[in-house]
């Protein structure tokens, strides 16, 4: 997925080409994401995380966009502030902690609207399902429509043309002010 939005994000016109890939930094899909940059000859930006166990960052972040952070919250501000769209994968907490942060900011229009596309269908139906069942329905905590905030897919093209197609619908582009 991160080749080819690389791809695609370098297909755009120059004036629109300001999307890259960035990860937390660390092993696993945060690597795969990096290593598909790279391999698209695309700008790859890490911003790892201080552990006291497991990682270090990984090998195809750019040297020069690499930043380290001791807290996850301040990590977590600087994800917000700069992205122009979020992908999740299967994870843990911290995928949650991230996703539901970003939405919540969405939801409540404390930042602008990005695309949000969560990978892995299997992976996130049992949570949607007891979201709609329980946090909807019964406790009415969200709205209806506070699911069409995000697209689930397995399929690569989709998330590519679901990113496309808001920035398009939206007649926005990325913004670095």
């Amino acid at each position: 997925l991160a080749y080819r939005l690389t791809q695609w994000s370098k297909a755009l016109p120059a004036d629109a080409r300001r999307f890259l890939i960035c990860s937390g930094g660390g092993p696993g899909i945060m690597e795969a994401a990096n290593k598909g940059a790279k391999r698209g000859k695309g700008k790859s930006v890490g911003l790892n995380i201080e552990l006291p166990f497991e990682q270090g960052h990984n090998a195809y972040i750019d040297n020069d966009k690499l930043i380290t952070h001791h807290y996850f919250f301040v990590r977590k501000v600087v994800f917000v502030k700069y992205a122009q769209g979020f992908v999740y994968l299967p994870g843990g907490f911290g995928t949650f902690d991230e996703l539901f942060e970003v939405m919540t900011l969405v939801q409540t229009k404390k930042i602008d609207r990005v695309p949000i596309v969560l990978m892995g269908k299997a992976f996130w139906s049992g949570m949607l399902d007891w979201m709609k069942t329980e946090v909807l329905d019964n406790q009415k905590n969200i709205g209806e429509n506070d699911f069409d905030l995000f697209l689930v897919t397995d399929d690569v093209e989709e998330a590519i043309a679901y990113i496309n197609s808001f920035y398009e619908q939206h007649d926005l582009a990325p913004n670095f002010s």
